[in-house]
């Protein structure tokens, strides 16, 4: 479940960088907020409307895939005085996916140090931002505290077994596979993703967030050219004016002036339009 809006509501189960969880009993209510990070920390100010594109735009993609895969959503409440214990289950989160069909981000770099990306050798040759003859999937272990850690496909399924391994693959790319196809449909290119799966009594259940700017790399498909960097619908106006301003990545980071601010809430609500075909 998740809100539009910040609230203090008792039983906070977990605070993260940008949305906050509480435990209801025999559910969890994700709460997307307006918080806003950059290089590991959360600035002073909000985005205005970037909870609600978060909240809206899962809400959207958890429905449109619920043929393709199952996944943990009850429903999306605005009221928290509207929501009860009497239904619903907890999810225990194992495992993050990272798919991506275009070679940038941190698979460019791993190509231009070892040619490889996730570990598997590409051929030479191949520049930035260039379209992958397959998608690639890429597992991390979700940690409770620290960075989440990469491991391999081989890791994986020793973890998970073969046979949860291979689905929670196939899952993966089933998903990542439609939405690229619908996205590109309106003007908009998902060059990778993250995706996050649990495990309810051995069912794989997607669940968190999924296939918003916050989790995902998305570009404007008219502007696309391979070889360069790409503008993205995301908080790259926020990262730019942060490295222009010659912030030191180190807490507390500087507040935003009020025109970047604007212009990031403006990526988040155009991605929100376009895909969805509805204004917020």
């Amino acid at each position: 479940m998740e809100l539009l809006f910040e609230t203090d509501l008792p039983n906070l189960y977990y605070r993260g960088k940008v949305r906050d969880t509480y435990d209801l009993g025999d559910s969890l209510l994700l709460i997307a907020t307006d918080r806003i990070s950059a290089f590991d920390s959360v600035l002073p100010c909000g985005i205005p409307d970037k909870g609600m594109v978060l909240n809206q735009l899962s809400a959207f993609w958890f429905e449109k895939t619920a043929h393709l895969v199952p996944n943990h959503l009850i429903a999306v409440v605005d009221d928290a005085q509207w929501l009860n214990n009497t239904y619903g289950e907890k999810v225990c989160s194992g495992y993050y996916s990272f798919p991506g069909g275009y070679l940038s981000g941190a698979a460019w770099a791993e190509y231009q140090e070892k040619g490889t990306v996730s570990g598997v050798t590409f051929p030479n040759g191949l520049v930035e931002s260039e379209k992958l003859p397959e998608p690639i999937f890429t597992p991390t272990t979700k940690a409770d505290s620290g960075h989440d850690e990469p491991i391999t496909l081989g890791e994986m399924k020793r973890l998970l077994g073969e046979e949860q391994a291979a689905e929670l693959m196939e899952k993966t790319m089933r998903i990542f596979r439609y939405a690229h196809d619908y996205a590109l449909e309106r003007g908009i290119i998902i060059a990778d993703t993250k995706m996050e799966f649990g495990l309810v009594n051995d069912r794989v259940l997607l669940i968190d967030e999924l296939l918003t700017p916050d989790s995902s790399r998305f570009w404007d498909a008219s502007q696309y050219q391979a070889g360069r960097s790409q503008s993205s619908f995301d908080k790259q106006p926020v990262r730019d004016w942060l490295i222009q301003a010659g912030w030191d990545k180190e807490p507390p980071a500087p507040m935003l002036p009020e025109d970047v601010i604007a212009q990031t809430t403006e990526r988040y609500r155009e991605a929100y339009r376009r895909l969805t075909g509805k204004e917020l």
